[in-house]
């Protein structure tokens, strides 16, 4: 059994990585569920799970006073490096397990998460933390993944590994991973009902990654997630190489030639009223 501190740790390694190549690719998400969640300057904003920052910093450079959350101390110090570069004094950032926050009620007039309580191992709990800490007629802010089976970065991966062995499996699916959860939106808007709020809305947006070379896109993915090191851990490094060639191809292919090559996935963007 995987205990909470060894999954801190997983994600402490990946910390720098997921700061390098992921943090900057989630900024048009970020804005789009912040402008749906109708974020204005000045609100008190709450980002739980925050990772390094890819909802929270968004959400403080519309001038919201914002604190950032997460377990992983590595990735709140370089969620605090990026806020000191930006000059963002209206970014708070703490240590806080989300099942648990160490805040008081009523604090905050949103509160959200960006592919952090997505994939928690009692999300339920994490969301009722997060309905604690909003004042009422607050909004709580949910996004995550939808159906894995139509996000292509997963295909092409998966694709690219099996090119090199036969044997590999791909994402389980029974059980399928806790980062697939609320894939249903249904799922996800009953959640969100069950801690308490109203005027619950789910919509479905479609994520663009753009990627330039196999390499970059394994670094995104292998930074991404510790479950992608885990499913790729019996690979040797020549089957790495081999993998990040054959994506090289399945990029080019994609690009049209133009040599940026966009994968699309589909993001469940949840809103709640306190």
């Amino acid at each position: 059994m995987i205990t909470q501190e060894l999954e801190r740790e997983a994600w402490d390694r990946i910390a720098a990585g997921y700061d390098q190549f992921v943090t900057p690719t989630e900024t048009w998400l970020a804005n789009e569920a912040l402008t749906r969640a109708r974020l204005t300057s000045g609100e008190r904003f709450l980002d739980v799970a925050a990772g390094c920052g890819g909802l929270s910093l968004p959400a403080a450079r519309l001038g919201a006073k914002v604190m950032a959350t997460d377990w992983s101390p590595t990735m709140i110090r370089l969620l605090e490096s990026r806020a000191r570069q930006e000059k963002l004094a209206n970014l708070d950032a703490r240590v806080m397990d989300c099942h648990a926050l160490d805040l008081s009620d009523a604090m905050f007039d949103l509160t959200g998460s960006q592919f952090g309580v997505m994939l928690v191992p009692d999300q339920p709990r994490a969301l009722a933390e997060m309905a604690r800490v909003t004042r009422g007629g607050g909004r709580v802010l949910l996004i995550a993944y939808g159906s894995p089976e139509q996000i292509e970065f997963i295909h092409f991966t998966v694709a690219a590994v099996r090119a090199v062995d036969a044997n590999f499996t791909g994402i389980p699916t029974e059980p399928p991973p806790l980062e697939f959860q609320v894939s249903d939106p249904e799922v996800l808007r009953q959640r969100l009902v069950d801690v308490g709020l109203t005027e619950v809305c789910v919509d479905t947006v479609t994520e663009r990654l753009e990627f330039r070379s196999g390499q970059e896109m394994w670094n995104w993915v292998l930074n991404g997630n510790p479950l992608a090191e885990m499913l790729v851990a019996g690979l040797t490094e020549e089957q790495r190489r081999d993998a990040r060639v054959v994506l090289d191809g399945m990029l080019r292919e994609r690009s049209g030639g133009s040599g940026v090559a966009v994968l699309t996935n589909p993001v469940h963007i949840g809103i709640g009223t306190k």
